[in-house]
């Protein structure tokens, strides 16, 4: 779009351009390929009637307001969910503060204040199972009635499964990265799952080892199992390197206790500290191994480089939007 993406926070108003669009509505946390069947919908509608598609989703997570108690690994944060959703060709992404008094709001009210007053859309897609309002009152058939009476069309999306027959989701995405499994969990997403940091300085002690790493700090309810990867890492400019990364607490060298993504950048030489960059992992290599020594500990991070050269070589984009981010 002519204007390029945008992200909507709080309560303000869409910009004039974008109403009258198509929007779809859900937590999208992770963007996997259930989460697709529901935006492309959306994007075919928008097209078809030549009209802006967004999406409204809520931040933070709901279940970190409903269960504050326990820690929720989120797949996508709002800045990595802005890019993704950008890729796919969106023009906007509307960030609602999810409250307890945003989840107090009636059903009617949800679709009056935010749906008809905030955005102005003609048309809305979700999941077939998509509930909203104070005590999820407003249902499939609500939403159908309510499109009725304020004049926006209504799409209901089936849930999404996968060549197994098991609907696709988000938790069945982060139990295989707990797992380390990240060619299964790339199979759900549709694409390489992909993180997003600034480069921070670290211990240097890679660097004395001919092994140089971007060290990039993650949130400490980050999910992912502890251990070895086969990445590609894509610098701020968009240039792509491959690259191999140790993720895991090292006390010693992360003073906040939030994990550490350490990548070694293949074929690069420069100073990377401060840039906001992106990590995909392709493949799991293996587990952190406590060596005696350093001479160990090099000849198995040299292995290490072998392997990520050799499965990273015969890599290929899984879709457009893996196309996008990992290649």
């Amino acid at each position: 779009m002519e204007q390029g993406f945008i992200r909507v926070s709080g309560e303000e108003a869409v910009p004039a351009r974008l109403r009258g669009g198509v929007v779809a509505i859900g937590n999208f946390d992770g963007i996997h390929r259930g989460h697709l069947a529901v935006l492309e919908r959306a994007l075919e509608e928008a097209r078809r009637h030549n009209v802006p598609a967004l999406v409204l989703t809520f931040e933070p997570h709901p279940r970190k307001v409903f269960r504050p108690d326990i820690p929720l690994f989120v797949l996508t944060p709002p800045h990595v969910k802005a890019r993704l959703l950008e890729a796919l060709g969106f023009a906007a992404v509307i960030e609602r503060p999810f409250t307890g008094e945003f989840s107090s709001l009636s059903a009617e009210d949800f679709v009056t204040a935010i749906l008809e007053q905030q955005l102005g859309i003609s048309h809305v897609v979700t999941g077939f199972d998509f509930h909203f309002g104070k005590n999820r009152q407003g249902g499939p058939a609500f939403l159908m009635a309510a499109g009725e009476r304020h004049g926006f069309g209504v799409t209901l999306v089936d849930a999404f499964r996968d060549e197994g027959a098991e609907i696709i989701s988000s938790s069945r995405i982060r139990e295989l990265l707990a797992a380390g499994e990240a060619a299964e969990a790339a199979g759900l997403l549709g694409y390489r799952y992909t993180v997003e940091a600034e480069v921070v300085g670290g211990a240097k002690l890679g660097r004395t080892l001919g092994f140089p790493t971007a060290n990039m700090r993650l949130s400490p309810e980050t999910g992912l199992k502890e251990g070895i990867y086969a990445v590609r890492f894509r610098r701020a400019d968009g240039t792509l390197f491959d690259g191999v990364a140790s993720f895991g607490r090292r006390p010693t060298v992360n003073d906040n206790g939030a994990p550490l993504l350490e990548t070694f950048v293949f074929d690069f030489s420069g100073d990377l500290y401060g840039e906001v960059a992106s990590v995909s992992l392709f493949g799991y290599l293996r587990g952190e191994v406590k060596f005696d020594g350093l001479d160990p500990l090099v000849a198995q991070m040299k292995q290490d480089e072998a392997e990520a050269r050799a499965l990273l070589s015969g890599v290929r984009p899984l879709s457009e939007l893996d196309q996008a981010i990992a290649f």
